[in-house]
């Protein structure tokens, strides 16, 4: 009897640790569709809000954003924290430009965080320099209280702000500003356009001392340098096999397509080089497009080919079966699989070339961000 007894409570106690994980899994499932933002544990992301000085002094610095926004990106897809790769969301403003709203701060969200690379490059590319009152203090504040930053300790959360007016204009104090993002676990990283003792004195050192982030000095109107290798043709040649892979569908699909062919040809426009890093980090697992493309649609544990409409599908696929979709869909995915390994084999060549050519880099913002990222990285156990 007593057997039997210990027998029946273990089974009940079992059955009750099944129900506890059924509900925690429950109650986990409800919060992510309460907020789209949450993400599993073992999920990392890099988190970076780009403030971009658009008054009239800066059309250098904005060149090479727009100049080197792929190397960055290409870089940062090599990242790894405890053997998994991390996601990347970035989001951009504009501030001292007399063109924006006075009442605002002469500061404007151009992007909130985003994954979707070509939007990214395309807002980028759509920023013009005038005016004007550069905020620091305000611009940061803004992008605390706008973005979606989040809660959890494993995500590197980073504002690069660059300029070169004093740190301490505007009426929101930068020291108040730095305190909230220090609070919030985001590092605050100023780069100041000019002489490194210059923005010593007007506070643009001190601005990323308070929250634990680095303080940099660029040549903004440096011109961007490039290397070019043996093997940029062949990559080039495989991004146009790689533009062949994917499958618009839906309301987006068209107009993204030609996006994706636009922010190719703005790579192209600074050089073959630069058009070669887009390439890159198009093969790399940063560039999705799930909205948009069905290759990367599929891989969703939710995704269904029964629930697709036929009018938001391309013309070769209207007249198919779900299951004609999906084996057209797996090939091209095979396909676009081998192209992207193909092109990051190739890329391990360029990178030795382009170490082996430059001893060192004069790129400025590209430079001064991949060094701080990786320094600050490195306290939360990312690798590269």
């Amino acid at each position: 009897m007593k057997h039997f007894m210990k027998t029946m409570a273990l089974i009940v106690a079992l059955f009750s640790a099944m129900a506890c994980n059924a509900n925690e899994k429950k109650n986990l499932e409800t919060i992510a569709l309460l907020n789209p933002e949450a993400h599993e544990p073992s999920q990392r992301f890099i988190k970076v809000a780009l403030l971009l000085d658009t008054s009239n002094s800066m059309d250098g610095l904005i060149d090479q954003a727009k100049a080197q926004l792929w190397d960055i990106v290409s870089e940062l897809s090599f990242a790894k924290c405890e053997n998994k790769k991390p996601n990347l969301q970035i989001a951009l403003y504009e501030y001292g430009n007399d063109n924006l709203n006075s009442a605002e701060g002469y500061i404007r969200q151009v992007l909130g965080f985003s994954s979707d690379l070509d939007e990214i490059s395309k807002q980028l590319f759509s920023l013009t320099t005038n005016g004007g009152n550069e905020f620091c203090g305000q611009v940061i504040q803004t992008s605390l209280n706008q973005l979606k930053w989040g809660d959890h300790k494993n995500d590197l959360k980073l504002i690069f702000i660059a300029g070169n007016e004093p740190f301490t204009q505007g009426k929101i104090n930068y020291q108040d500003a730095a305190k909230q993002a220090h609070q919030n676990d985001v590092s605050v990283n100023t780069i100041f356009c000019g002489d490194y003792n210059q923005g010593i004195s007007t506070y643009w050192k001190d601005g990323a001392d308070r929250t634990h982030g680095n303080y940099m000095a660029i040549k903004h109107n440096d011109v961007t340098t490039y290397v070019a290798t043996p093997y940029d043709d062949r990559i080039l040649k495989l991004n146009q096999k790689l533009n062949k892979t994917y499958v618009a569908y839906g309301s987006m699909g068209k107009q993204k397509v030609i996006q994706q062919a636009q922010q190719d040809t703005n790579a192209m426009g600074y050089s073959e080089a630069n058009a070669v890093s887009r390439t890159v980090s198009k093969s790399s697992h940063l560039y999705k497009n799930s909205s948009w493309d069905l290759v990367d649609a599929a891989e969703s544990e939710d995704f269904e080919y029964d629930t697709l409409k036929k009018n938001e599908l391309p013309k070769e696929l209207k007249d198919k079966s779900p299951s004609q979709i999906k084996a057209y869909v797996e090939a091209k995915g095979k396909e676009r699989s081998a192209i992207q390994t193909e092109i990051q084999q190739l890329n391990e060549k360029r990178r030795t070339y382009i170490l082996s050519q430059q001893k060192q880099s004069s790129n400025g913002l590209e430079n001064a961000m991949l060094t701080a990222i990786k320094s600050q990285a490195s306290k939360k156990n990312y690798s590269w």
